[in-house]
């Protein structure tokens, strides 16, 4: 889906990821948030006639499409589902306000310590992360884009958490070795996330 576009369906991300983001010139990109398996990144759509950004994969995908109208139909007969619908937008609401947080007043580590912890919880909800080691198939050029941070820069705060024994990086996998000292840098509230299953602090 590109801005500007008028969709007549909305998506469920089943496999891989997305995400959402803003081009400007000369091709600067603004990540506006990442999407995991399970999420339906554009429900929007289905009140918003032209959509003001675009979605794209960042991995192979699949996923699956619902007519506006048939959501619309669903929604009016299954008001329970139309109200699960709305709570994903109000939490989606909520992690835009993070974000907003993250790129106005925290410092770059911070800002990554905090996606990062993040990532895995949403990861861990839908069983696709453990033991404190999740998926993380983004490069450093997307984790800047979305935080607002030079690759250069992202390169040398992955540096220093590897030097404190935050994390370790490899094969596109993250392994948070230290998830206390993770949150209290990125003094971390997982609340706004709304989810139930949450690592122990």
């Amino acid at each position: 889906m590109r801005d500007g576009d008028r969709p007549s369906q909305c998506c469920l991300l089943l496999s891989g990821w997305a995400c959402r983001y803003k081009l400007l010139s000369e091709g600067r990109r603004q990540i506006l948030s990442f999407h995991i398996p399970g999420d339906p990144p554009d429900l929007q759509s289905l009140h918003i006639q032209t959509m003001d950004h675009s979605l794209a994969t960042l991995t192979e995908a699949k996923v699956a499409f619902i007519s506006h109208e048939s959501l619309r139909d669903l929604t009016a007969r299954f008001p329970g589902i139309a109200a699960i619908l709305w709570r994903d937008t109000l939490v989606d609401a909520a992690v835009f306000r993070e974000w907003m947080v993250g790129m106005g007043r925290r410092s770059a580590f911070e800002r990554i310590a905090h996606l990062f912890c993040e990532l895995y919880l949403k990861l861990q909800a839908v069983g696709l992360a453990e033991n404190y080691r999740c998926p993380l198939p983004v490069t450093q050029a997307d984790l800047g884009d979305a935080l607002g941070l030079s690759n250069v820069h992202v390169n040398r705060v992955l540096q220093e958490m590897r030097g404190k024994s935050l994390i370790t990086l490899r094969s596109h996998t993250l392994v948070i070795e230290d998830w206390r000292e993770l949150l209290r840098f990125a003094e971390f509230d997982p609340s706004y996330l709304r989810l139930k299953k949450r690592a122990m602090a």
